[in-house]
C-alpha cells in the first residue's frame, strides 16, 4: 500500500524539524503532492507534521 501526502498548510512558523520533516517527505509548498510506500518511518515523519498534510491511501 502507498500513502499520498499532500501539503496544506504553510510551515512558516513552524519549527525547524517540522520545515525538515516536510522537506525529507519530499514536499516543498503549499498543494506539493508526493506518494510514499507505506512504511512505519514515513508513518512517523506524517505523525510529526499531521497539521501540515493530508493523507490518503492509495493502492
Amino acid at each position: 500500500m502507498q500513502l499520498k501526502v499532500t501539503q496544506v498548510r504553510s510551515d512558516i512558523g513552524g519549527t525547524k524539524s517540522q520545515r525538515s520533516t516536510l522537506r525529507g517527505l519530499g514536499l516543498k509548498r503549499i498543494g506539493d503532492t508526493v506518494v510514499k510506500e507505506d512504511r512505519p518511518e514515513i508513518r512517523g515523519m506524517i505523525r510529526a507534521v499531521t497539521h501540515l498534510v493530508t493523507v490518503e491511501e492509495v493502492d
